[in-house]
């Protein structure tokens, strides 16, 4: 059944159905799926209109404008299927969605219909099931398989920690970064001394639910703690271990970035992530400078630099093979492969065989004072 949310948009959208060819002349129609009224998807939002903004300035894609369709997925799985399918059945070229890895997975199976096919090119789902996702299913971001030994190596050591207890959510996301880490710290020697599962809607209602792995784990001699989820749930959990007494490093993915806005219990926790606004390199810092303009002194996240770089490598696709989407899915598997790698403000965009950026290296970043800045 169709929720009244994707009715309202469907109505809104009534130019753009029914499946006419794109043309030549008109508009390039960019399809841009997430949260994009939730926190975590924010920065997405507001890096694509401003990529939108700057390629239309300097004469749109062979003078021709793009536009975006912008689609709320509540980072929700079911409402995730509903947006792809609109989406799918628009004049839009590709889709940059979703954000979080269920999301990504569900409309996956839309996206890679066998004769509706549309790329989808996800900015920051990090699970390696999306790996398997479909030959339209293409990520910008590093995988759960990057992330975890990034974060176990600096635990063990950076941080000298020997004994871990990973909380995690029991979703795709969550599960890959438990899998992911606690293989690569017990490689180097560490022991994995807690491997507990949450239900973020379940800890978001009782709170307390963690609070007895929390303690076993104090009990058993913690000294590094790793949260493996999102950020609301992650921010519960911080909050229950400090209550408790823990005053040692806690350490997550890039799903806890949203910490950073949190205040002062969220300072000095360690977030890998695949962008960080003091990225040393030219392209980033000048994307940074000109966001921070735009949006009054506000930070981009992983999330919007990886936005910022499919969008323009999409508009150099398009510029190359034109608005088919067939064309558009084998010039961008081509990418790193016969076709040039693409230099992002994120770094250098080159898939493989799966979809995956294999090469896109993995910051480890730390909160200070509301920012989330390179550890050192």
């Amino acid at each position: 059944m169709i929720s009244q949310r994707t009715r309202a948009a469907l109505l809104a959208l009534p130019l753009l159905l029914g499946g006419c060819g794109m043309g030549e002349r008109g508009p390039v129609y960019i399809g841009i799926a997430g949260p994009v009224n939730l926190a975590n998807g924010r920065s997405m939002r507001l890096a694509a209109e401003m990529a939108r903004d700057e390629i239309n300035r300097a004469g749109g894609i062979n003078g021709r404008t793009i536009e975006l369709i912008i689609m709320d997925d509540s980072a929700d799985a079911e409402r995730a299927i509903e947006v792809a399918a609109i989406l799918r059945d628009t004049n839009v070229v590709a889709v940059v969605g979703h954000v979080n890895s269920p999301a990504t997975l569900a409309a996956a199976e839309i996206y890679n219909d066998q004769t509706r096919g549309v790329v989808q090119i996800s900015p920051a789902s990090s699970s390696p099931l999306v790996t398997e996702a479909g030959p339209w299913t293409f990520r910008v971001c590093p995988s759960d398989l990057q992330h975890g030994p990034a974060l176990a190596e600096w635990a063990y050591t950076r941080l000298r920690g020997r004994r871990a207890a990973i909380l995690y959510a029991n979703d795709d996301y969550g599960r890959g970064v438990l899998q992911t880490f606690a293989s690569a710290f017990e490689r180097l020697g560490g022991t994995i001394i807690g491997r507990d599962p949450y239900l973020p809607g379940l800890l978001q209602e009782n709170p307390a639910l963690t609070t007895p792995y929390l303690e076993r784990a104090l009990r058993n001699g913690l000294d590094v703690l790793v949260i493996a989820g999102q950020g609301g749930p992650g921010q519960t959990i911080l909050q229950q271990a400090r209550q408790l007494g823990y005053t040692g490093p806690v350490l997550g993915g890039d799903g806890l970035t949203q910490l950073k806005d949190v205040g002062s219990v969220a300072e000095g926790v360690f977030v890998s992530s695949a962008f960080l606004p003091d990225r040393a390199t030219e392209p980033a810092q000048r994307f940074v400078r000109e966001y921070t303009e735009r949006y009054n002194g506000e930070l981009p996240d992983h999330r919007g630099a990886m936005t910022y770089d499919a969008i323009q490598l999409l508009v150099r696709a398009v510029r190359e093979v034109g608005t088919d989407r067939r064309a558009v899915r084998d010039y961008l598997a081509g990418v790193g492969n016969g076709v040039p790698a693409f230099e992002g403000v994120s770094g250098t965009i080159a898939f493989d065989e799966n979809g995956d950026t294999p090469s896109k290296e993995v910051a480890i970043g730390v909160i200070r004072a509301g920012k989330l800045l390179t550890a050192s």
